[in-house]
């Protein structure tokens, strides 16, 4: 196979048009996650926070099985969205792997809750936090920077209350840190 030498002129269109489908990419439907995510973990948090604060239910926990049908959602979708996509840059796959390695960190802290002595989730928060601000950074949207920073805080607050009143704080947290910029990018989304 030979390579063809590019003009000049060639060479920018070739660059702005990868630059600009790459961009695509990531930024339409990537409201999509954080919406998804964020309404399921905020019903999560809070539901989990009602049974266990204002019940004698003996599992609140069960909620958070609301996150299965979330998780093969999220799978086809991401599956879709990578079949559509005509270029796949480096930060496409940068920005897939870095939730996916925040998602094996999450099951493994669930695995081993109880040595945390079940306050994984301002641990989750921390976790959250750091994918939120690096997509935010990814994508050059400061509202999802933001995010990031409140989930981190979020996080710090968790740590210094009851395990029930986590659960409240991490809903507040999701939606300040997830839904609110992920409705701010939504309407930034061609």
């Amino acid at each position: 196979m030979t390579e063809k030498e590019l003009t000049g002129k060639e060479s920018l269109h070739l660059i702005t048009s990868m630059i600009s489908q790459a961009k695509s990419n990531y930024q339409k439907g990537g409201s999509f996650y954080f919406l998804l995510w964020g309404w399921v973990v905020l019903a999560a948090n809070l539901g989990h926070y009602y049974l266990d604060a204002f019940t004698d239910y003996q599992h609140p926990y069960i909620v958070w099985v609301i996150t299965i049908p979330a998780g093969i959602v999220s799978g086809i979708y991401g599956s879709y969205q990578s079949k559509r996509a005509q270029v796949v840059s480096h930060l496409d796959r940068l920005y897939g792997q870095i939730w996916m390695a925040i998602g094996v960190a999450v099951v493994i802290l669930l695995i081993f809750m109880r040595r945390l002595e079940y306050n994984h989730n301002a641990v989750i928060m921390l976790f959250s936090g750091i994918g939120t601000y690096m997509s935010g950074a990814m994508l050059r949207f400061k509202p999802l920077m933001i995010g990031g920073v409140v989930l981190g805080i979020t996080s710090i607050v968790c740590f210094n209350v009851s395990i029930t009143d986590q659960y409240l704080v991490g809903g507040i947290g999701i939606f300040a840190g997830y839904l609110i910029p992920g409705y701010l990018l939504k309407s930034k989304e061609k």
